[in-house]
Parts: structure tokens; sequence; C-alpha cells
């Protein structure tokens, strides 16, 4: 049983001068990983390495799946960590590694030195040498290959000695928080919990907004979104899910405007509301899940009026995407089974038979004049009796 891990991270180190930033927020996101996890765990930074001491027993297994699910991590190494007492003992410490950790010794191999102290009496070259001669000497049965190597022996000469052989991948990305903050409006489909997944994964905190719309949604929907929320927690950190009862004003554009603007002009107003949020809390855009031409209201011009009545920018990240690759990642990330449970959300059950897909603004903004009467104090009353639910992260 390994008792340290080894934490590899990518784009962080070409940070230069803000780089401890961004190590100290990959350290938090760390921490918040582990929480849940049983065992208690010391963290530490050394020369661009990150490292996780287990002060006793713990789930290996849980902490590797808790670590992949940290943005930042591009590798995770199991590490045994030993004291410098001169290259015989390093020797031994090579020999054991290898005894205890491969029962199956006839395999291929290669040792990789790197020395992070340059006082150490040997180059990299000449410890590979020998320790491959050492391990030959060992292990009969063992053969050096330097080009395909079935077990790569890494030894990192540091302020102690690291000795791993595997590298488990983690998400890549930047640590959330370091991007600042970001207002995904989430529904209960396939496509926003991945844009707010692919959001947190460029180091983006995000909260939410989503739009409930009682008795045409039912409590069940509304949980299934607190669930899908719950699930991209895991790697976003807690999410603050504003609930908005819309249902008034959707049927009050129901009444007043055409329909086949009805998604439009709601869609329009959901914007409207989710920036009143994201300004109330320092985000610096909205996040949403729409694609190009996926549907009526995501033509070019269609999400053109809907972005018109926004003063903060808006992030796509699925903009590109086509539904077999947003799918592809919801499963990845385990939010598809939740999200094609049979819930309506508020957007789907309004939907016009013979939606614009090319909405004139002017048009538009001319139908919204219908709404003049009563709309404002609509949208502050569905502000002030907005619910907050703090969504932490549903555990592996």
């Amino acid at each position: 049983m390994f008792q340290a891990f080894l934490i590899k991270y990518g784009e962080i180190g070409i940070k230069g001068k803000n780089r401890h930033l961004f190590e100290d927020a990959l350290v938090h996101q760390i921490k918040y990983a582990l929480k849940p996890v049983e065992g208690e765990f010391l963290i530490t930074k050394e020369q661009g390495r990150i490292y996780i001491e287990a002060l006793g027993n713990y789930d290996y297994e849980e902490v590797i799946e808790s670590l992949q699910c940290v943005f930042g991590i591009v590798g995770i190494c199991p590490v045994v960590l030993t004291e410098d007492k001169g290259f015989e003992q390093l020797v031994e410490d090579i020999i054991s590694y290898l005894d205890s950790h491969y029962t199956d010794k006839n395999k291929t191999f290669k040792v990789n030195t790197r020395r992070a102290r340059k006082n150490y009496p040997l180059s990299s070259m000449e410890i590979n040498a020998v320790l491959g001669e050492k391990i030959l000497e060992a292990f009969p049965e063992m053969k050096v290959d330097v080009h395909n190597p079935d077990i790569m022996i890494h030894i990192e000469i540091r302020k102690k000695i690291n000795i791993y052989s595997d590298i488990i991948p983690g998400l890549g990305g930047m640590p959330v928080g370091t991007n600042g903050k970001a207002m995904l409006l989430l529904s209960g489909g396939i496509d926003s919990p991945v844009a707010g997944y692919m959001i947190a994964k460029r180091g983006v905190k995000i909260d939410a907004v989503y739009f409930h719309a009682p008795p045409y949604t039912s409590e069940r929907a509304k949980q299934k979104v607190v669930d899908l929320a719950k699930i991209v927690a895991k790697y976003s950190g807690p999410i603050y899910l504003k609930v908005i009862n819309f249902t008034d004003i959707q049927m009050y554009i129901y009444e007043k405007c055409p329909h086949e603007e009805l998604t439009i002009i709601m869609r329009r107003y959901m914007m409207r509301i989710a920036e009143y949020f994201a300004k109330e809390t320092n985000s610096l855009g909205l996040v949403t899940g729409e694609s190009i031409g996926q549907v009526a209201s995501q033509t070019m011009q269609s999400l053109a009026a809907t972005n018109e009545v926004c003063e903060l920018p808006v992030y796509r990240p699925l903009i590109g995407f086509d539904k077999q690759e947003i799918i592809a990642v919801s499963e990845k990330i385990g939010t598809y089974e939740t999200s094609i449970l049979p819930y309506e959300d508020c957007c789907t059950i309004f939907v016009a038979k013979h939606p614009v897909t090319k909405p004139n603004l002017k048009i538009i903004k001319r139908s919204e004049t219908h709404l003049e009467e009563k709309i404002e104090e609509m949208v502050k009353t569905a502000i002030d009796t907005a619910e907050t639910i703090v969504v932490e992260a549903e555990r592996l």
C-alpha cells in the first residue's frame, strides 16, 4: 500500500511568477476532494510538485477516484518517498520496490532518473545505467526496453527520493477559482451540466440558476436538476443554485405574444433574470449549454436575439459540439443517466409547434411591448421569491 501520492500538473507550470497562486488553488481543490475520504492527509508543495501523504489507513481506490475529479491535475503517481542515505541504499530501495509491487517479474523495464538536486554525486545517465544493471542482477527474468517498456521506473532526486512507476491520468485543465466566477443556466437536459463541467475545467467557479414552472413541472423535475448539480459539484466544488418560479412569466408570455416567438422571448427573460443574479454574486458572465443549430432557439439569429438583453458576456462552451459529442462528455462525467430521466423542464413544456428559427430582433421587441403592463412586476416577484439551495458534491 502506498502512503504517498505525487501530483503532477500541466498548464500551471507555465504561469511564471503567479504559479504559486495556481498551486495554492490546486491544493485547496485537493483538500475539498479528499474531505469526505476516510483518513487523514498531509498536503505539501515542493519545487513544482505537490505531495499527498496519508497519515494512517485510508481507502486507496477512493483517493484515486476523488483526485481524478480535480481540475488541474494531469497525473497521480503513487510514490515511495525515501531518505537519501547514499546510492547503495537507493539500489536496495529500487529492488525492494519492484519486488513488492510486481509479482510477475517477466516484464521489460526502463529507468528514468531526474535530478532536482544537481549536487547528487552521480548524473542521471549514470544512475540509470547502474540501476539497470542491479535490477537485471536481482531479477534475471526482466529485460531492458528503452522504447516501449512494460514498467517505466521513475526516480526523482529531491529533498527525498521519489520512486514511482504508475502515472494515473487526471482531468487536466485549471484549478477551479483561478479564472473568476460565472452563472450557469442549468436545466434538466443533457447539455447544460456538460457546459458547467467544461467551463469549470478552465478554472471558472460556477453558481447556477434553474427555472421551475410548477405545476407544469413537478418536484421530481426540480430534484433532477439538484441531482445534476450534485454531480457537477464533484468537479466544480459547491454550487449555489437559485431556483426561480417562472410559471407566471411563462403563462403571461404565452397569453400575450405570438406562439412562434415563445421560446425566444422566454429565453430573453431567463437571461435577464440570470444576469441579475450573476451581477449580485459578482459573476463575470453567463454560461449556457447551447450549440449552434441544435434546436430552433439555437440558430445564429436566435442566439443573437437572446444575447441582446445581456450586458455581461455569454459563454457557450458547447457552441461547436454536435449532440453525440455532448452525450459522450455527459457519459464520461456521470450526468447522462440523470439527464435522460423523463421529468420535463419549463423549456420543453412550452415549446411552440412551429418556432421561429430566424427571429427579427425588431419584431421580437415589438412583441415584448405587449408584456409591458405586468412583466416588470412579475420579474421582480420571481427574483424576490427565488429559493437558494447550496449543492455539495454527490460523493463517489
